[in-house]
């Protein structure tokens, strides 16, 4: 009986791929096949030169960093992201962060990783969008990894204002110091990996790595999901 009321409900109300908007059939989630198999991939996770390591060179000591996809205007990535962020699909996220994780965790780079951390919101930021984009990413790359994460190793402690429209020198002066490790201990000596959805100047995610850095004996990895790129 559930099979034939799941069957009615799809013909009623089909699930679309949210790049292309065509039906999504049985096995597929978020977006079909060949919108999955045509994602821009950058292939960075094996090249520890790559144009993501390079944004971090001489500001902060990194065991590695890589994003998933290219990230261009108007372009495929952007779509998803606009639904990701803005329009409540968090599915997207986890979803995206599994298919991410299924490539980094037969690297050599980042299968030794110990604990996911997301880069964190501030609470009344969180509470107006309703979630952390870069946690629900995480969570779908802890599903792949199992291994845990982390959502309160690090935690922001200022409100900062949107980072869309600063320089890369602004960027950094808006949150260089609003990070706090509550508890190093707990995450001493661990090979960390922070995820975030989107890198372009690596400001955030820069002053993220400093304060774990600085706060325990580990190392620090990063990984986004897209990078900007144009």
């Amino acid at each position: 009986m559930k099979k034939i009321l799941d069957s009615l409900l799809y013909l009623l109300y089909p699930e679309l791929c949210l790049v292309c908007g065509n039906s999504l059939v049985e096995g597929e989630t978020v977006i079909c096949g060949y919108c999955e198999n045509n994602l821009p991939r950058t292939r960075f996770h094996d090249d520890s030169d790559n144009l993501v390591s390079q944004l971090f060179w001489g500001r902060v000591n990194l065991k590695a960093a890589t994003s998933f996809l290219f990230f261009r205007r108007k372009g495929v990535v952007q779509q998803l992201m606009h639904q990701f962020k803005y329009k409540g699909e968090r599915e997207v996220g986890r979803y995206l962060g599994k298919i991410f994780a299924q490539e980094l965790v037969v690297s050599e780079n980042y299968s030794d990783v110990d604990c996911i951390v997301p880069v964190p919101l501030h609470p009344d930021k969180q509470k107006k969008r309703g979630y952390n984009q870069s946690e629900e990413i995480a969570r779908g790359m802890s599903e792949v990894f199992q291994i845990p994460c982390k959502n309160n190793l690090i935690q922001r402690a200022v409100y900062t204002s949107s980072q869309t429209k600063k320089s890369r020198f602004n960027r950094w002066e808006n949150v260089s110091s609003v990070f706090v490790v509550p508890e190093p201990e707990a995450i001493n000596y661990k090979n960390i990996l922070i995820v975030d959805d989107v890198v372009t100047t690596g400001a955030t995610l820069e002053a993220c790595a400093q304060k774990l850095l600085q706060s325990t004996n580990s190392q620090v990895s990063i990984a986004t999901l897209a990078v900007a790129y144009n």
